[in-house]
């Protein structure tokens, strides 16, 4: 982004707050808005800033291309490991994870819809972790885009400069369908079931997705995979038959819970169902796929291309073991390397979301960090070097004042059948940069 830009957004920010001080009016019109548009975490507001987040065209270009590259590589994990028991070792894939994994979707790829989350750093950028399985945070673009069309600093400023605001809840019903039509199905207006547990904290974004696909002809249902039924002939909620089964429950959630004899995994075994993402996304999802990509070990897996840029956008990272291996060319070993070198790395686990369960090296004490290792050797854990983040200024408000915010951000672009369009916008004080640990949202526009 170059100067210039960089100063319009600067003079945004400040003409943002001088003008809307303690503007009640407008934060109760905003947060009333978030309510009404279903941009919510359980029942909180997700979005306290006045701006959305602006990227240059050409770091967005970047991104994406990047992207596109390394969910293949990813991909190309999950395919091996469905072949490679050292591969499914390596990503701790259970006897029932693979068992499900097998199951054939019916179309190419191993994912639909997917997400890589990704920290900025100047022009450089890392991606970090891949939600292969289940990515939230599509429908919300959509809706903070009529958010922002509410103040008129903003809308002023959109005006005066060119710029993209994307849309990812339309390419996600383009890659569903499209989807279906490559699994088999026939259904002009295929109907969709959007499937999660009853009362999780995201289940105000499935209201909005079902409403643009609704919209757009296609009958959709929310439900949970407790009132499944399957015929032999069709999957049903009731006497709602589904033809796009769009998982948004947890694979290890759901595993945990059922086995062969649910109508799910009948329906899937038998071809009777589009499912997105199929469960074979579970190999691409773990982050122990970072510990393939990155050891050259595995090289043979992967392009030339793939692994060019592995080395320059993710982050050195490898299975939590009683190992010797590698780093920056050289022979370690990695437990006695973690201890000594604590300040440069995190602790993941493997399989979990919302920031559960991370521990940062560099915020622990000698001992909190030793017993942090000793539990993820037990544990099904991944280390990653730590990688370097922007803080941005951004106008926020919040109990009825209007401030500037000096905030961590992560930009995580959406990828639909291994392109990119769009991301979700996260920003947080915190160095665990998660709506889950009460972090924000805000919108995306592409600048240029």
């Amino acid at each position: 982004m170059n100067d210039e830009l960089k100063r319009s957004i600067r003079g945004l920010d400040e003409e943002l707050v001088r003008n809307n001080r303690a503007n009640i009016e407008l934060f109760e019109r905003l947060s009333g808005l978030q309510r009404e548009l279903g941009l919510l975490h359980g029942d909180r507001p997700i979005c306290p800033f006045l701006r959305p987040f602006f990227l240059s065209r050409e770091l967005y270009s970047d991104i994406s291309r990047s992207a596109r590259v390394l969910s293949g590589a990813f991909a190309e994990v999950a395919l091996a490991a469905l072949e490679e028991p050292k591969i499914a070792e390596k990503l701790r894939v259970t006897e029932k994870e693979m068992a499900w994994a097998r199951l054939d979707p019916g179309y190419r790829g191993v994912t639909v819809n997917s997400r890589l989350d990704t920290y900025l750093h100047g022009n450089d950028f890392k991606f970090l972790e891949y939600n292969a399985e289940n990515p939230a945070g599509i429908g919300d673009q959509q809706s903070l885009k009529t958010l922002f069309n509410e103040i008129p600093e903003v809308k002023k400023f959109l005006a005066a400069n060119k710029h993209y605001f994307p849309e990812p809840h339309q390419t996600l019903l383009v890659s569903l369908v499209s989807a279906y039509r490559e699994y088999g199905g026939r259904e002009e207006r295929p109907q969709i079931a959007i499937v999660d547990w009853d009362g999780v904290s995201t289940s105000a974004e499935f209201e909005i997705l079902a409403r643009y696909f609704e919209a757009n002809g296609h009958r959709t249902l929310i439900c949970d995979p407790e009132g499944l039924e399957y015929d032999g002939k069709s999957l049903y909620f009731g006497d709602f038959r589904i033809d796009i089964f769009f998982k948004r429950v947890i694979i290890h959630e759901f595993l945990e819970r059922y086995d062969e004899s649910h109508p799910l995994y009948k329906a899937c075994r038998d071809g009777k169902v589009c499912m997105a993402n199929a469960f074979r996304s579970k190999l691409a999802h773990k982050k122990a796929g970072f510990a393939i990509v990155t050891d050259e070990r595995f090289a043979h897996l992967f392009t030339a291309e793939q692994l060019a840029m592995a080395k320059k956008h993710l982050p050195w990272t490898r299975r939590i073991a009683d190992e010797r291996t590698t780093y920056a060319g050289d022979k370690v070993e990695l437990l006695e390397f973690l201890r000594r070198e604590r300040d440069r790395f995190v602790l993941k686990p493997s399989d979990d979301y919302g920031g559960q369960g991370v521990r940062l090296g560099w915020e622990s004490s000698e001992s909190e960090w030793d017993v942090a290792l000793e539990e993820a050797l037990e544990n099904d854990y991944v280390v990653q070097e730590k990688a370097p983040v922007d803080k941005i200024r951004i106008a926020s408000f919040a109990e009825g004042e209007a401030f500037h915010s000096d905030l961590l951000v992560d930009f995580d672009p959406f990828l639909f059948r291994g392109n990119v369009e769009g991301g979700m916008v996260r920003l947080s004080a915190d160095s665990i940069v998660n709506i889950t640990q009460g972090g924000g949202e805000t919108g995306l526009v592409v600048l240029g």
